[in-house]
């Protein structure tokens, strides 16, 4: 049985390739299976109820946003600030995909909706 995980993780690994991601879960059924998925994945949604466009489904469903990369954790947004002034000029919704946002950056972006 260990030699037949080992063979199916191998061949997960060779489809995803070096910067891929491999996640063994638990199955209810007897069976083993493998699939693929192409994209990104994030541990935590939205960090405010008040992101939330849609409140009967708690979804936060923008279109045409403008996509904000940072790899840091953001509690002040002053760097951001000439970004921040180019997206609201443009009434585009931005989504903000950071290590975390904390602090008065938190508020900041809760407080002038974006």
């Amino acid at each position: 049985a260990r030699l037949k995980s080992v063979k199916w993780i191998a061949k997960a690994m060779q489809k995803v390739g070096n910067e891929g991601v491999i996640t063994v879960e638990e199955a209810k059924t007897a069976d083993t299976e493998l699939e693929v998925v192409e994209g990104m994945q994030f541990d935590r949604g939205y960090l405010s109820p008040y992101f939330v466009t849609n409140p009967e489904k708690m979804v936060a469903d923008l279109e045409d946003a403008y996509i904000l990369l940072h790899e840091k954790k953001l509690s002040n947004l002053q760097a951001l600030l000439p970004v921040l002034e180019a997206v609201v000029q443009t009434s585009k919704p931005l989504v903000i995909i950071s290590e975390d946002v904390e602090g008065e950056a938190l508020a900041t972006l809760v407080v002038n909706k974006l």
